[in-house]
């Protein structure tokens, strides 16, 4: 079986209408040239730069981005429209009432062409980070981290869900894996300080320890004066070749996931059988 899948590439703002906008002719887009399933970036509909004084659309305590929010009411519309399985990027996902909690969970969806949720993903690892030559990150201000690991339906099987910086965490992908993922999913916003040199290697080296598809949705160019994103939206294949790659602009990339090919490579090279269980994941 194949599955035609788009990565969407976007330079999203602290403007939602804007960012809607361009979110749905970028879809419509992947929907004329043929895709079944469409991915979109980590915060497709809000982005703001770190340490910048930008007023949220919508304070994120008060973001009702469950089942009945705006953005998710939104990418029901679109997903039932276009009749496109998409993966919503990541939206703001508030506690439920009276948790006190003033933070908000980074939240990636995945719907279905009928606009149903089949699944919910809350960012595990949290990006707090100064880098020397690039500005500070404390996503951990504003975000709470999420607790579980989640493998999601595809007309391809089952889909591991991640995000961004999560891509950094091995383990993470390792216990996708075994638990049958045969895609992974990363809708990152990845800075361009650190795309430039981890990127690739990264998404690559998650295709091929893994045996896994990898479709990568990203931002791109300069958000503010202090943001800007890598870009290169990528798709790559279980052998770590790379399928489909975006530049440095808003795109839309596409390649078909076969999997026979798929099941090819973990024929051939069996190492997710080979994996020494009783060394690794023993319990101390």
């Amino acid at each position: 079986m194949r599955l035609r899948v788009a990565a969407i590439q976007m330079s999203s703002t602290p403007q939602r209408e804007t960012n809607l906008r361009e979110a749905g002719n970028l879809l419509e887009e992947a929907a004329r040239s043929g895709a079944e399933l469409a991915a979109l970036p980590e915060n497709f509909s809000f982005l703001r730069g770190e340490g910048e004084d930008v007023p949220d659309p919508e304070p994120p305590a008060s973001f009702p981005h469950g089942p009945d929010g705006p953005v998710t009411k939104w990418l029901q519309e679109r997903a039932r429209a276009l009749h496109l399985w998409i993966l919503g990027g990541t939206v703001p996902e508030r506690f439920s009432p009276g948790s006190g909690e003033e933070r908000h969970y980074n939240t990636s969806l995945l719907l279905d062409p009928e606009g149903r949720v089949v699944a919910r993903y809350r960012k595990i690892h949290l990006f707090d980070v100064c880098i020397s030559g690039g500005p500070l990150f404390e996503e951990s201000k504003t975000i709470a981290p999420g607790t579980d690991l989640v493998i999601a339906p595809t007309p391809l099987g089952p889909a591991g869900l991640t995000i961004c910086y999560d891509l950094r965490f091995p383990e993470l992908y390792r216990a996708l894996a075994p638990s049958g993922a045969r895609i992974l999913f990363v809708p990152s916003a990845f800075t361009a300080h650190t795309g430039k040199d981890h990127w690739e290697p990264l998404l690559r080296a998650r295709a091929i320890e893994n045996q896994c598809y990898v479709v990568a949705p990203a931002q791109v160019g300069r958000h503010s004066a202090h943001r800007a994103s890598h870009g290169h939206a990528m798709i790559v294949d279980p052998w770590g070749i790379v399928l489909a790659q975006a530049s440095n602009r808003p795109a839309v990339v596409m390649a078909d996931l076969d999997s026979d090919r798929l099941d090819e490579v973990r024929r051939a090279l069996p190492a997710l059988e080979h994996v020494r269980k009783d060394l690794f994941f023993r319990n101390n």
